[in-house]
């Protein structure tokens, strides 16, 4: 496969089958903007709850497909995201945004998880990117600077978890069940990093400048492992790691957004030396690179679970694009090629659109877990579409 190929495939990937998926099935012609949730089945659940992450990303990621194809039906999905959630999911008493609201749009779970004002912040400052609407700057601005306000450590440096909806620190920081319960996570800084980043593309605030550079250093000098240049996840206040987890979807998603942070900083000394760490978190993942292409999903305590999730491939088809532009080296470009096959052969619905969540090692393909949801949207997968049609020029 030449890398034209590839950039053909995907781009009909994202054109005829993840976005009408999101646009034609899921936009909620009942109680505006998207339903919340399709199981796995294929069965859509109208009366579910509607998660901040879910409708953050569908604003992203319709903003950047109207970016990069100026389709005006894009755009147009893109602003009936950012109408829905400026109206139901801004708490305009305590700033900030709702965890989940209810199918008809009132808040259920009213507390202030960081990762996903994150993700609110990276989705409006797309939408300018892609619309030139002013109020979207001004909502990223905002939130950026409420992040800085509410979240950020004065003292140890970093970001704390979760808050109150009156932004009191909870005792219950997790992002879901399957987390540790620490002040301070790999995952929130990844994807505050990836949202000032974006950020700072369109606004070269210095103050913004001056937190990004310190993100980059956060995963450099403390999330990145000096040892096993996999990512530590979960941390005290006091950055000592409290888990054995490693989690090789988030090592090579972290591999290519690092890079990316330090290339639109624009600092040539730090982005050398950030490059070099880059490629060695991207070495560091295939630990988890299987024969078939796949990346399996995370070592935890020594356990592995094999199954290949659709994220994780997702961002591995990036990161190892990224590694070969970073090395040249052509054993990279053939990792992104056989991702994206076995993604192809065993992820892709042909049938119903979208991807599905999972297959296990045994090829069994997971229809307990949703095809759309609170996590499962349309981000990893577009992302990866969007990303690899601008790259290898």
């Amino acid at each position: 496969m030449t890398i034209q190929q590839l950039k053909s495939e995907v781009r009909n990937e994202l054109l005829k089958n993840i976005l009408p998926f999101w646009s034609e099935k899921m936009a909620d012609t009942e109680n505006g903007g998207f339903y919340g949730r399709m199981n796995g089945e294929g069965k859509l659940i109208s009366g579910a709850e509607k998660g901040g992450i879910l409708n953050a990303r569908i604003l992203w990621t319709f903003s950047s497909a109207y970016l990069h194809e100026k389709n005006p039906a894009y755009l147009e999905m893109a602003n009936r995201a950012k109408s829905y959630i400026l109206e139901h999911f801004f708490d305009t008493q305590f700033g900030g945004t709702y965890w989940t609201i209810s199918f008809d749009g009132k808040p259920v779970d009213s507390k202030k998880q960081i990762y996903s004002q994150a993700f609110f912040l990276y989705a409006f400052s797309e939408h300018y990117r892609a619309s030139g609407d002013e109020t979207s700057l001004q909502t990223a601005i905002k939130l950026f600077r409420m992040i800085e306000k509410r979240s950020f450590d004065n003292s140890l440096n970093g970001y704390f978890e979760a808050y109150s909806r009156d932004w009191q620190l909870l005792e219950d920081l997790r992002l879901s069940e399957k987390d540790e319960n620490e002040k301070k996570t790999m995952n929130t800084h990844l994807h505050i990093l990836e949202a000032y980043t974006n950020l700072y593309r369109v606004w070269k605030d210095a103050e913004l400048a001056k937190q990004l550079r310190n993100l980059i250093l956060i995963f450099t000098m403390k999330i990145v492992n000096q040892t096993t240049k996999h990512l530590n996840l979960f941390f005290d206040e006091n950055w000592n790691s409290k888990a054995d987890i490693v989690s090789y979807g988030h090592d090579i998603e972290a591999s290519w957004l690092i890079d990316e942070a330090a290339r639109v900083l624009g600092d040539k000394e730090l982005l050398t030396g950030v490059q070099k760490i880059c490629v060695e978190i991207a070495e560091a993942s295939c630990e988890g690179l299987q024969a078939d292409g796949s990346i399996v999903y995370e070592l935890d305590k020594g356990h592995l679970d094999s199954d290949r999730h659709w994220w994780v491939n997702a961002e591995g088809v990036v990161g190892f694009l990224n590694a070969w532009e970073l090395t040249g080296n052509q054993e990279w470009l053939d990792k992104a090629m056989n991702c994206w096959k076995f993604i192809q052969e065993n992820l892709i619905d042909t049938d119903n659109g979208e991807w599905f969540w999972s297959i296990s090692d045994a090829g069994t393909t997971n229809l307990k877990e949703d095809k759309a949801g609170f996590w499962k949207c349309p981000y990893h997968n577009s992302r990866m579409c969007l990303e690899v049609m601008a790259r290898g020029e």
